[in-house]
Order: C-alpha cells, then structure tokens, then sequence
C-alpha cells in the first residue's frame, strides 16, 4: 500500500500565485534565476536560490546563503504573505504544455516507505547536492519543493480525480514559458487515502535529491527529538504523484568538450568501426540509434544487429549504449556523474541548443538521443537496478512555493 497523508500546507494568496511560483531551483544556474526573478519581490527564486540576493561571487554553500534563503523565506511568510490553510488537506496540480497534460495529488508521503524501498528509485544521488539541499530544509524548516513521484494508474483514483476537477480551482495560471498550472484544494481528502492505499509501488520519476535530502532531514530532526513518535511533520516528504500513462519524457542530451585529443576526422572513423553511419541524418533519432553533431554535420549512429544485449535491462538502454561503446572507450568520459567535460542538454531545448553549443566552441561533438520510456524506468526500479545518471527529462516541469509543507 502506498501511505498518503494530507497536510497544512503554508501556500500564497490566489492573486499572488503566478508572482510566487518557480521553476525548480535545480533548472537554472544563479544568472538564469536571477534574470527570472528581477523586479519580482515574490518569486520563490529568492528562497531557493537565494545567492541571487548576495553579491556576485558568493560561495553558494557559504552560512550566508542558507541564512538568506530563511530571511527571505520569513519575509515571504510575513509580507506576501503566505497562508496556512485551517485543515489538513491534499490537492490536485494539472500541468498543461501544449497538448500535453498531467493532473497528479499533491500529498505527503512516508519516508519510512522511501527508506524501505517501497517508493521506488532508479537514479543515484550526489552526496554533495544531498549536503545542500538537506542544509536548506533544515534551516527553513520546510519542504518547499515537490518531489515527482509516479504510480501505474487506477480507475478508482481517476474517478475521483475527475470529480474534483469538474469544480472551481483554487489557482489557475498561465506562466511565463506559456505553461498552464491548476490546482484544485480537496477539503475531504478521506476518499484519496483510501484509494492509494491500494496502490502497490510509488516511482520516483524526478526528485532523487528532495527525497534523499528529506530522508537526511529527517533523521537529523528524530534524533534531535527525544519524544519522537514517527507522525511529526518531518515523517512524510511533500511529493506530487502522478498516473504513468499521462507523462512524457523527453530526450536528455550530451555534449562533450573535447575530442580526447582526436580530430574530428579520427573520431568520425573510430565511430564507424563501432556503428553503421549515415551522413545527413536527422537530429531526432529512433529509439536504438543516436545522432551525432560533428563539425557542422548531422550523423546517424545505428548499432549493428546482435551487438547489443536487450537481456540486460540496463545495458539494452540508449544512454548505456551510447556511454559504454562512444563516450568511454573513444572519449575517456569515464564517470558521466563526475566529469566535467560532459554536459547534459534537456531535450525542451531541442537539439538546435546542441547546434548552438558545438558551433559556438563551447563542445566538441554533441549526441542526441531517443528518450527513456516510463517501461523502461518501472522495469528497472522493480528490479532495483539503478539507471545511468541524466537518463530521464520531464516536461512539463512543476512549480516550487505553491505548497508548502512545514516539518517543525
């Protein structure tokens, strides 16, 4: 069963919603959240990346960085401000791109379940940004962010859903980047509990540092508690949970900036030794191959048959493929988590950002792949296999400071 719990969220006035939300804070580096949050007092940019409100230069995991993300946070609180809702209540958040859209609950759920596996991973995490993020939490005492959590989805929970939705939202916006966001409050969240709990495996879809750092927080808060009863706040991590069959992934791209002390022309061959190549291809692959930016040209890269292993649920995907036959071998990038010469390209970018970025000099050769399935991820958290890091891109992306939830 999958534990569910509704919560006092702390969230803004419905006239200041839009001027709240923001991108997650792990979307954007410092500039780009800067540039975003300038003349807005309101943005939950100055929370999150609050080195946007210090001098240019300024370690970001210096003590001033997380006592001015809980200054700004207090202000937030005190002037916008934001409100605690009377009772504890779950919601419902539909994102629509285009044509794509998805309508998850927003709940808490068990970090006793995170901890036993029984919400599922299927990525890795970085001590460092657990370190960040954990400190973060801590010192606002709150979860600020969603955590985006998946499940294979019921006609029970879709019924309810539907119910919910054919009333009146609490907000409803349109941001910036053109994405529509509603949320509807469930004020008799009874109904939801009861349905979830007879969902058997929760996914983490996106957010492996929010939960991995409110499992951290969590045990720093327990242990600092000597009356600790396991249903404080800080129990349950604020998530997002979504039906599978209505995401989308997009691709997650690579670029490289260097050629390992190849030429274009000896990379090109070594390829070719490993890969049937077809010159002029185009940038936007078939699942099983990839494509190549080299030089100013397109190039496909199609394994060649009974050379890769579909037994192997983690050697049979695209990024492994790519990583163990092109990156590795012939670009000495050896750890995709560590190296520095790797850059990863979110496929909303589309693959004239991995144009830009190799004709500009900022990388050498860049590849664009067929996206990760949501089958591909299921199988492998069922097995409790980890994918390869930057194996999966979500769209559309979700909206930090609409909820939050207090844990002290």
């Amino acid at each position: 069963m999958a534990r569910i719990r509704p919560f006092r969220a702390l969230r803004p006035p419905v006239e200041r919603a839009a001027d709240v939300a923001a991108v997650p804070y792990d979307v954007v580096n410092s500039e780009e959240a800067a540039a975003l949050a300038k003349g807005n007092p309101w943005s939950f940019l100055h929370v999150s990346r609050p080195e946007i409100d210090l001098p240019a230069g300024t370690d970001l995991y210096s003590d001033e960085v997380y006592s001015k993300a809980k200054e700004n946070f207090d202000r937030l609180i005190a002037e916008c401000p934001l409100e605690r809702d009377a009772d504890p209540s779950l919601y419902l958040y539909r994102l629509r791109m285009g044509d794509q859209e998805q309508t998850g609950l927003v709940a808490c759920c068990s970090i006793d379940e995170y901890d036993t596996d029984r919400i599922k991973k299927h990525e890795r995490t970085r001590r460092d940004k657990e370190d960040d993020r954990t400190r973060h939490l801590v010192t606002l005492g709150a979860q600020t962010g969603l955590v985006f959590l998946t499940y294979r989805g019921t006609g029970e929970i879709d019924t309810l859903v539907d119910d919910v939705t054919a009333g009146p939202p609490l907000y409803d916006f349109v941001a910036p980047d053109g994405i529509v966001h509603t949320m509807w409050r469930i004020a008799q969240p009874e109904c939801f509990v009861d349905g979830f709990a007879a969902v058997a495996d929760l996914y983490v879809a996106d957010g492996h540092h929010r939960s991995a750092s409110a499992s951290r927080a969590r045990a720093e808060l327990r242990d600092a508690n000597p009356n600790h009863t396991g249903e404080e706040d800080y129990n349950f991590v604020l998530a997002v949970v979504f039906p599978a069959d209505q995401l989308r992934i997009l691709p997650y791209n690579r670029t490289v900036k260097d050629l390992n002390g190849l030429t274009p022309e000896a990379l090109l061959a070594a390829v070719a030794e490993r890969f049937e190549i077809a010159e002029g291809a185009s940038p936007d692959p078939e699942k099983g191959a990839f494509a190549m930016y080299l030089g100013g040209r397109w190039y496909g890269l199609i394994p060649p048959a009974g050379s890769v292993d579909h037994r192997d649920p983690i050697a049979s995907l695209d990024v492994s493929v790519l990583q163990d036959r092109v990156l590795a071998p012939l670009l000495a990038v050896e750890d995709p988590r560590t190296d520095k010469r790797i850059g990863f390209v979110g496929g909303i970018r589309g693959t004239a950002e991995l144009e830009r970025l190799v004709d500009s000099g900022k990388a050498a050769v860049a590849f664009s792949l067929y996206p990760t399935t949501l089958d591909d991820l299921m199988r492998i958290a069922d097995a409790g296999e980890i994918m390869p890091p930057k194996s999966t891109w979500f769209e559309p992306k979700l909206r930090d400071g609409l909820v939050c939830h207090t844990i002290r």
